[in-house]
């Protein structure tokens, strides 16, 4: 059985391929590399550049390789830019996933898992989110995923696919062998700009928003380690492939942590001042995002691994340092 994973050469995807390949698993990646890298694909798996909206050319990847599983990251993922490119974000997220679901279809493919977000609950009226909280994305970006969601549960009701959709809080961390971790040098994250500022890369960086309410006034969110994350995934595929029901569960800890609090952890791990300046809200951003993990942790047995905040931004931070070939600031 071969898994095919769209974006595999990004972030979440590239661990996605390692996990599968721990497994024993046969992977093949399609990736267009609009913002993945080939380094990030081990030299043992498939590279297929590509776009997930040709139909034809998905259709002669799923039949050359006979994919069984689909595992589906490819999309355009920064709500700010959403909220300028609305329609834009509509044909990459919505319109492609409808072309990469149709060949599915019609090459029998058995198992579909989709990489959704918490931005499809926008401002949440209680916390921790479970997943039958009501869905209000407060963007394109968030809008887009959703209608890929209602997409892919009416193409499995109506063609008997198996689905999974991983509804994710706020990813961290790297691969903490040090093979990949998140390699965009425009990435909005926090914990990346964060980092960024403290290896010297950018001279300052911003903070969106002091007034939430919030205890220290800024943004809370749940962080989810990239390689918890990927694991995740592997696990709810073996549910689906024993005949599991399909699901829709969040992927997060069920713990936030506030923008300040995420700063003052880069600053103990590195040993670096951060030059922090004060922004006005962004649009789109609601003040706190926390995940009620309980369907995944019980109901399907995923057990974290890394499941703290400086552990995450340490094998972030030994990431970028090997990027830049930044000595050690300082260890722990």
């Amino acid at each position: 059985m071969t898994v095919l994973v769209t974006g595999g050469a990004g972030y979440i995807g590239s661990h996605m391929v390692l996990e599968l390949c721990e497994r024993g698993e046969k992977v093949v990646v399609l990736d267009n590399l609009s913002t993945g890298r080939r380094a990030a694909v081990p030299a043992s798996v498939p590279l297929v550049m590509g776009d997930i909206g040709d139909f034809e050319s998905v259709q002669r990847v799923l039949r050359t390789h006979g994919i069984r599983s689909i595992i589906h990251f490819a999309a355009r993922i920064v709500v700010p830019e959403s909220l300028a490119d609305p329609l834009g974000y509509y044909l990459a997220n919505t319109v492609k996933t409808r072309a990469l679901l149709a060949a599915a279809v019609a090459e029998g493919v058995s198992e579909f898992i989709f990489s959704s977000t918490a931005a499809v609950y926008g401002e949440a009226p209680l916390e921790p989110l479970g997943e039958t909280a009501p869905t209000h994305p407060l963007s394109p970006y968030g809008a887009s995923k959703l209608m890929s969601e209602w997409m892919l549960r009416d193409t499995a009701r109506a063609h008997g696919l198996h689905y999974a959709i991983l509804r994710y809080f706020n990813v961290a961390g790297a691969d903490p062998q040090g093979r990949t971790g998140q390699s965009s040098p425009d990435a909005t994250h926090l914990i990346k700009v964060a980092l960024q500022t403290a290896l010297g890369q950018r001279a300052f960086m911003e903070v969106f928003g002091q007034d939430y309410p919030t205890p220290d006034g800024t943004g809370v969110r749940d962080y989810i380690h990239v390689a918890d994350l990927a694991n995740a995934h592997a696990v709810v595929l073996q549910h689906l492939r024993e005949g599991g029901d399909n699901v829709l569960v969040n992927a997060g800890y069920g713990r936030g942590y506030s923008v300040r609090e995420v700063i003052g952890s880069v600053k103990s791990v590195t040993g670096a001042d951060i030059d922090v300046r004060q922004s006005p809200r962004r649009p789109g951003d609601p003040p706190s995002v926390v995940a009620d993990p309980t369907l995944l942790r019980q109901t399907l047995g995923w057990q974290p691994r890394y499941d703290d905040l400086d552990t995450m931004i340490r094998h972030a931070y030994e990431w970028e340092r090997r990027q830049g070939s930044v000595p050690a600031l300082r260890a722990g």
